[in-house]
């Protein structure tokens, strides 16, 4: 019993080594004449094109901004705002702030004009009475000198004391025209001081009516043209980690002279990027480019550069040492109504070309002994060659030897046993 059951032990041993033999077996014959499990790439020729890939905003070349009033004196609230997005016409009310001060305002410094109004009315009148009250007294004046000189003329007909005596009455009948003209003469300065002073006020008050009412109406902001709105975003909604907040909305506080929105003249559309300093001398104003909005899928829009900086600015904010870019621009050519300021867009620029080259990707550029490789499929092997490289780009390489159109070459590094090196 004991024999038969090592007997069986050495059989299943030895089948055991058996399948595993066989099974190596297989395997190395199916990999010997099977294609490996690496990604490839077919090598073709045609024209090599550089590309630089820069990301940006949707900005229209030229925008009327609508801001809160500046001589409001503190803070306003917005108690109307049109929707962000809405097309409006010239003349819409777009954005409104609460007046409740101001319109209590203007009925106070109202009844401020009206009483000064009825003090000018008053004093007229009053001028009027006392002019013609020293009218009076002038002409009884000018009549009593008349009749004085009357009675003096009678030199022949009356005794020397009564001559004597109409000669007094003469000088006291003059003596008082004197007074009264120069009673109405003074009267009538001190009324029209009196008036001017009153106009003055009267003047005044209804400057501040008028300035109050302006200040009102410049609370409501209109839109000076037609156009779509666009919704300028509140720093004050924004957080201490450097968000730039949410949109102005109704109920908000704002500051004088605080930028709540703007109508683009979207007729003519830029796009504002920042270019890096390594890619500034290779691209030049009046190249062409092709710009994807990301709010606008399944679209190219053709473009052109029409704007680099001659100054770089400093970049603070990317870390130390800081990046030094270039602004750059570029206006698109085609239009569409989906089209919105601050959308964000890639622009996709042609920066150099090479003609009738072998194009590589760059994924399948590999760097051995500091030289640069690739792994051309042969078989179920790869073979490692180096290349000589024309130009490379962020995405493909122009090869001018090492490889020829048609190479099948791996876009990831195979494994070692899968690797044949030149000697």
């Amino acid at each position: 019993m004991m024999a038969r059951l090592q007997g069986r032990r050495r059989w299943l041993i030895g089948g055991s080594v058996l399948f595993v033999v066989a099974a190596a077996g297989i395997a190395m014959t199916t990999r010997a004449g099977a294609a490996p499990d690496v990604p490839t790439s077919t090598i073709a020729r045609g024209t090599f094109v550089d590309y630089i890939e820069i990301r940006g905003d949707i900005r229209p070349a030229r925008s009327v901004v609508l801001s809160a009033p500046m001589d409001s004196g503190g803070d306003l609230q917005i108690v109307k705002l049109v929707r962000n997005g809405t097309a409006v016409h010239k003349g819409d009310v777009l954005v409104e702030f609460d007046g409740t001060s101001l319109k209590q305002r203007l009925a106070e410094r109202s009844s401020e004009l009206k009483q000064a109004v009825g003090e000018i009315e008053q004093a007229r009148a009053q001028m009027k009475i006392t002019a013609e009250q020293d009218q009076t007294a002038v002409m009884k004046a000018t009549y009593d000198v008349e009749r004085a000189k009357l009675d003096l003329n009678k030199r022949d007909l009356i005794s020397r004391i009564e001559f004597e005596q109409a000669k007094l009455a003469l000088a006291d009948a003059e003596q008082r025209l004197k007074e009264s003209k120069a009673k109405a003469d003074s009267n009538r300065a001190a009324a029209e001081a009196d008036l001017a002073g009153k106009e003055r006020k009267r003047d005044k008050a209804r400057f501040d009516v008028e300035r109050t009412q302006a200040s009102l109406d410049a609370l409501q902001l209109k839109a000076p043209a037609d156009g779509v709105v666009n919704i300028l975003q509140n720093p004050r909604s924004g957080s201490m980690f450097g968000d730039d907040g949410i949109e102005f909305r109704e109920g908000d506080r704002v500051w004088s002279g605080a930028n709540i929105l703007e109508l683009p003249d979207l007729s003519s559309i830029h796009l504002e990027a920042r270019l890096d300093e390594s890619d500034r001398g290779r691209l030049n104003v009046g190249q062409s480019a092709t710009v994807r909005i990301e709010a606008v899928p399944g679209k190219d829009f053709a473009a052109k550069v029409d704007l680099i900086s001659v100054l770089a600015r400093v970049d603070f904010s990317s870390g130390w040492p800081p990046t030094r870019n270039f602004d750059l621009g570029l206006v698109l050519k085609d239009h569409d109504a989906r089209i919105r300021p601050g959308m964000s867009a890639v622009a996709r620029i042609a920066a150099d070309r090479v003609t009738d080259v072998l194009i590589v990707p760059v994924e399948a550029i590999f760097q051995r002994n500091g030289l640069p490789v690739v792994y051309v499929l042969n078989g179920s092997r790869f073979d490692e060659q180096k290349i000589d490289i024309v130009r490379r780009g962020r995405e493909q390489a122009a090869v001018r030897a090492g490889v020829d159109a048609g190479d099948k070459i791996a876009t990831q590094r195979p494994e070692p046993d899968l690797i044949r090196r030149q000697g």
